[in-house]
């Protein structure tokens, strides 16, 4: 009878070369039995950090609406947003340390709406010049904004999509692309930028190459954005919800 050892020996030979292949060739997982990350993905995860910003850049403009909430932080404070913007307009509300406000814009109409703390304090904390006596009046009250007061700049920028994509989707210093991670159930590629400053971008693998969650660099907040091109609807305030100062605001703490 023939021996076969030197048969098993060769086929142990064949399994370790399979092995030692296997684990050289790691990007290769398709070929060694595992799974592709990029498989069922829209693509980007393959490209480079600065094709997919521009990508992801891309995706956010092309979207008619965006539903974006979280935390920003800077100099003139912290501020906890929650809105919803399309591109002639926005609605949602905004959180400060000593202020709290919904904010309301249909084309260049900006409303605002108050308690009555909001409206009798000054920057300083103290009563607020004609604040004090109209904060009854106008607390829970749609203001509206006069375009010429310096309050409609400050505050139209949080229902304006494009300004505010535009300030907090940009990721600065050397671009880097980083782990495969997940966003509200879907999978996305991380994007960062310089050490320190440069921010964190999380892309979606899945249809559209929508932003979906921005770290601010230097701890400057974090951001979801969720509902992309999710259509809502904008309605003025009734006419008795509604308080119209003409040209000028009274002073407020905002």
């Amino acid at each position: 009878m023939t021996s076969s050892a030197p048969a098993v020996r060769a086929r142990r030979r064949t399994a370790s070369l399979a092995v030692v292949l296997c684990a050289g060739l790691t990007a290769a997982l398709t070929a060694c039995g595992g799974e592709d990350p990029d498989k069922g993905t829209n693509g980007v995860g393959k490209l480079s950090a600065p094709e997919i910003e521009k990508k992801a850049q891309a995706a956010a403009d092309s979207a008619d609406a965006v539903h974006l909430a979280g935390t920003l932080v800077s100099k003139g404070g912290t501020y906890k947003i929650d809105m919803r913007l399309k591109n002639k307009g926005g609605a949602g509300s905004v959180t400060s340390k000593n202020s709290a406000f919904t904010l309301l814009r249909i084309g260049d109409e900006l409303y605002l709406k108050a308690d009555a703390g909001f409206w009798s304090h000054d920057e300083a904390g103290g009563a607020g010049t004609g604040g004090a006596a109209a904060a009854d009046k106008l607390e829970d009250k749609y203001v509206k904004v006069p375009e010429d007061d310096p309050t409609y700049k400050q505050l139209s920028g949080f229902t304006d999509k494009k300004v505010l994509l535009d300030g907090m989707l940009t990721l600065h210093g050397k671009l880097a692309k980083g782990d495969r991670g997940e966003a509200g159930g879907v999978r996305t590629v991380r994007i960062t930028g310089g050490e320190g400053s440069g921010g964190a971008l999380d892309v979606s693998l899945e249809g559209k190459p929508y932003p979906l969650r921005f770290a601010r660099g230097g701890g400057g907040g974090v951001v979801t954005l969720a509902d992309w091109g999710k259509d809502f609807t904008l309605k003025a305030p009734a006419e008795d919800e509604t308080v119209d100062y003409g040209k000028q605001l009274p002073k407020t703490s905002s």
